[in-house]
């Protein structure tokens, strides 16, 4: 794991890349490091601090903030808007180009605002690493900043330290840490002196403390074997330096649109420009003006603005459902999700350790409820008890109430728990139970206790009541109270043990996930007042054994049902054992009992390609570490799945930043998964992801819907400029007039459109293919036949009012309505894509739309009617008859539209 640094090396260098340190002795260890029990002489320090550097994580130096706001501008369909400005502020039009440039800087401020930095994530892993800590040098204790350990340093932790550096642990005394952050596993780990296996995974290494996990209780001395880069979390910070961040598949869309859209125009207006030259005979400027003026009508100078502003928006309705977005096109990317990797600690549990099951000698007892609440029931063969009338629950329930060191405190409706997690499992069982827990504390008083230690794996108290009679109470592991225990409690007597029911009755318990802890009794200790590990050898009744889990969250499994009927495969991935993680996949609807559980060891046997293989039919892996979640989101991102995967810990950070949608937890995620991640959850609940999901796909209806509105407009007026040039007649709509309809409608109309709400049927259709291009030949259709709709109807007009001998000004604010008249119409049917609109959630079901046709037809009549437009856009006043006659024709495009959706729907029944 030790990696030196460049320079000269002296002879007496450590070699300790790659060891297997928990696989040593701690003799091996010792002189594998050339240290001492002693500790390091402060010459020693000094040396290997040149060779090691400082205990601490390397700096990447971020882009500067001027880089990353020109990157924004790095996209074809800006630099397309970025053309037309320049056009037409050589055309002279100030007010346009300077609208159309205002729409390209708001739309990169929007980006550079939402986007985190990636090296956020690489800042925030640095910053777990402990201030302060207590090392042994030169034979003595002393205090220093963590940063100056060194490999062969002795270190001292005690209860709430956090791990300076990673150690392999030589003096125990009690010593738990709570690991989550770099292994997942919800519980702390009791930690030992013996060497553990050589291949023994992450959260296995009981002989290690590493770097950045808490001391949950105990004392522990251990030597430093890492430092800096090399410890396990430097590890996961140079993965999440390499790891590239994936473009969104609408960012792809997007550019390749920009790129047909750019080609498109180009091939268009010059072929325009060369007939109406060269067949037409148009004199060369003034083709080429009508070139340009063709550029422009067909450039939807609005779209970019309305994508940001509908992503916007969808990042609203998110937070409103605690999904917080850090980079706006992951909340499309959301909508084609196809795979959510979950990890289990948190997210589909509650993170709250909770008694499932009691096992007693006659009977095996249910416990509902979840968390640390204590609201729930006893249930005996599914039928809901009062624990007053089984003697042997009251007395169970009394024993983990009076050997237990924790407490459990109410606040704003919130159990919280100071202790530990099994302990506090157990007074959440107790008040189910029905006891009150000062009352029976003050009833049977503690007099003397024997604390959980690892040498003897149980905790002992002893009791009195105010008339001096006593009695002990144990609780511990299994298999260590059965060797202490001759008899067990059957009702309200005792009997001898039953060894072969208890053993069958726990490997039962076991497979379902639980953790097991029994919970035994010695009576007649009258005249005792003190405990002595000799009184409990032998002579112990064992009242019975608890079975806990932390179990998953009720909404998670509706989310997981909900995610599954959208043609979402959900999977767990997590760092906590295979049994406990295949009984909560099973009650979470990830697999069935029996369903094979990939473990990290298994996932290092396998190549890459057994790998892509095997995920796809697999949804449960444990055991997993960094490197694991990250080889599963690549393979499942090489069988072409989009991946959305949460975490909370360190651990999580390169698998978070792998992911097309990387989702931190709010509450209990650490600093570097929040930076790595593109969406954090405030109530670290899998539900809110489900509802995110929804949203990215209602937001990807939305920009559909938006440019299906938008294109054929841009569509129609360049057909427009074209039939004129071809029929060699004058331009019905000028280049300004253009701008003014493209910059009106888009801020109003189109707009709208962002607004719209989940369709019904939004989460019962399987995911979108993100390869599937932004406009389908389906959608192509649509726009041409709308496109055709509108120049017929306009260029008609426009030809009609020159017919009847109108002037030119006349004929083109004529046109000019009759365009936006053909848009407020089209905004109706734009609304669903597919379905149909008649009907009152179809005509109302969107106020802000009807808003908008309000204000634009306020517009509309300021265009025409007043005097300072009439001098900028060249237009005159129509009468009535003109209005009724421009509102019959565009009111044609409704029923059509609405008539082709219907064709196309029963020509997709017949198929």
């Amino acid at each position: 794991m030790l990696q030196r640094q460049q320079g000269s090396q002296p002879e007496t260098q450590i070699s300790a890349d790659k060891t297997a340190w928990h696989s040593l002795s701690v003799e091996q260890v010792l002189d594998k490091l050339q240290a001492s029990i002693h500790g390091l002489k402060q010459i020693e320090v000094n040396e290997r601090q040149r060779q090691y550097g400082l205990n601490q994580l390397p700096e990447i130096k971020p882009r500067s903030a001027f880089l990353r706001f020109l990157s924004q501008f790095h996209n074809l369909f800006i630099y397309v808007l970025l053309f037309t400005a320049i056009v037409t502020l050589v055309l002279g039009h100030l007010v346009d180009s300077g609208v159309i440039f205002g729409v390209v800087i708001i739309n990169a401020l929007i980006g550079f605002i939402q986007e985190g930095k990636a090296e956020d994530a690489l800042q925030a892993i640095r910053n777990m690493l402990s201030p302060q800590t207590s090392v042994l040098r030169d034979g003595k204790q002393i205090a220093v900043a963590a940063e100056q350990l060194v490999p062969g340093d002795i270190v001292a932790l005690q209860s709430g330290d956090k791990v300076p550096a990673d150690l392999r642990l030589f003096k125990c005394k009690n010593f738990r840490v709570q690991e989550a952050v770099l292994t997942g596993e919800s519980l702390p780990v009791e930690k030992q002196i013996d060497p553990v296996a050589q291949n023994s995974e992450l959260g296995d290494r009981l002989s290690m403390a590493y770097s950045g996990t808490l001391v949950s209780s105990g004392q522990a001395t251990g030597l430093v074997i890492a430092t800096g880069i090399d410890t396990e979390i430097g590890l996961i910070s140079a993965l999440v330096s390499k790891v590239e961040t994936l473009v969104t598949p609408l960012l792809k869309q997007v550019a390749q649109f920009g790129l047909w859209l750019t080609s498109s125009i180009l091939i268009l207006a010059t072929a325009t420009f060369f007939f109406g030259h060269y067949y037409r005979g148009y004199d060369f400027t003034e083709m080429f003006m009508a070139a340009v003026g063709l550029a422009i009508a067909a450039i939807p100078e609005g779209l970019p603005a309305i994508m940001s502003i509908t992503l916007a928006i969808g990042v609203q309705r998110m937070a409103k459902r605690h999904a917080i977005i850090r980079r706006l096109p992951a909340v499309e990317t959301l909508g084609s999700v196809t795979v959510i990797c979950s990890d289990k600690t948190g997210t589909l549990t509650c993170n709250e350790m909770t008694v499932t099951s009691v096992l007693t000698a006659d009977s095996l007892y249910s416990v509902d409820g979840i968390g640390y609440n204590p609201h729930g029931n006893f249930q005996l063969e599914q039928q809901d008890i009062t624990p007053d009338e089984y003697p042997v629950l009251g007395e169970l329930a009394r024993a983990a109430l009076l050997c237990n060191d924790a407490s459990l405190h109410e606040k704003h409706g919130n159990w919280l728990l100071h202790g530990d997690p099994t302990e506090g499992a157990l007074l959440a069982m107790v008040l189910k139970a029905g006891l009150e827990i000062h009352l029976e504390q003050e009833k049977w008083p503690r007099t003397d206790v024997i604390p959980f230690e690892s040498e003897h794996r149980f905790m002992a108290t002893l009791h009195h009541d105010h008339s001096g009679h006593g009695f002990t109470y144990i609780k511990g592991a299994p298999e260590r109270l059965l060797e202490m225990c001759t008899k067990q409690r059957n009702g309200s007597e005792d009997s001898l043990l039953n060894r072969h029911y208890w053993l069958e009755q726990m490997q039962l318990m076991a497979q379902k996930g639980q953790r097991l802890l029994a919970i035994a009794m010695k009576a007649d200790a009258n005249q005792q007042r003190n405990l002595t590990f000799a009184d409990l050898e032998t002579g112990l009744t064992l009242l019975g054994i608890v079975g806990m889990i932390d179990p998953p969250r009720g909404e998670a499994i509706l989310a997981v049902q909900q995610c599954q009927a959208a043609g979402i495969a959900v999977k767990m991935i997590t760092g906590d054992h295979a049994d406990t993680a295949a009984a909560i996949g099973t009650q979470l609807g990830l697999c069935t009992q029996g369903e094979d559980v990939l473990s990290g060891h298994e996932i290092e046997t396998l190549s890459d390609k057994e790998l892509q293989q095997a995920v796809s039919k697999i949804n449960i892996f444990a055991r997993s570490s960094p490197e694991h979640k990250l080889r599963l989101v690549k393979a499942m991102q090489a069988n072409g799945d989009i991946v959305a995967m949460t975490g909370d810990g360190v651990n999580d950070a390169p698998a978070l930043k792998r992911a097309d949608v990387g989702t931190a937890m709010g509450q209990k995620g650490t600093e570097a998964a929040k930076e790595a991640a593109e969406m954090v959850l405030a109530d670290d609940n899998f539900a809110s992801l489900a509802h995110a999901v929804m949203e990215g796909r209602t937001v990807y209806d939305n920009l559909k819907k938006a440019i299906l509105f938008i294109l054929p407009t841009n569509g129609g007026e360049a057909l427009v400029i074209m039939a004129a040039i071809m029929m060699g007649r004058m331009l019905p709509i000028t280049p300004v007039q253009i701008l003014w309809v493209n910059m009106i409608t888009a801020v109003t109309l189109a707009l709208t459109l962002a607004f719209e709400p989940p369709e019904a049927n939004v989460m019962l259709r399987p995911p979108r293919n993100a390869k599937e291009p932004l406009l389908t030949g389906r959608l192509i259709w649509r726009i041409v036949f709308v496109s055709l709709i509108i120049v017929t109807g306009t260029f008609g007009l426009f030809l009609w009012e020159r017919l009847h001998g109108e002037t030119i000004e006349h004929a083109r604010t004529v046109a000019v309505n009759t365009l936006v008249m053909f848009e407020i119409f089209y905004l109706f049917n734009s609304r669903n894509i597919e379905g149909g609109i008649f009907n009152f959630e179809g005509i109302f079901g969107n106020r802000y739309a009807l808003l908008a046709i309000v204000l634009l037809l306020i517009f509309q009549f300021a265009f025409t009617y007043l005097q300072v437009m009439q001098r900028l856009f060249g237009t005159v006043p129509i009468n009535l008859g003109h209005w009724l006659l421009i509102t019959l024709i565009a009111f044609s495009v409704l029923p059509l539209v609405e008539l082709e959706k219907w064709v196309i729907r029963k020509l997709g029944k017949a198929d």
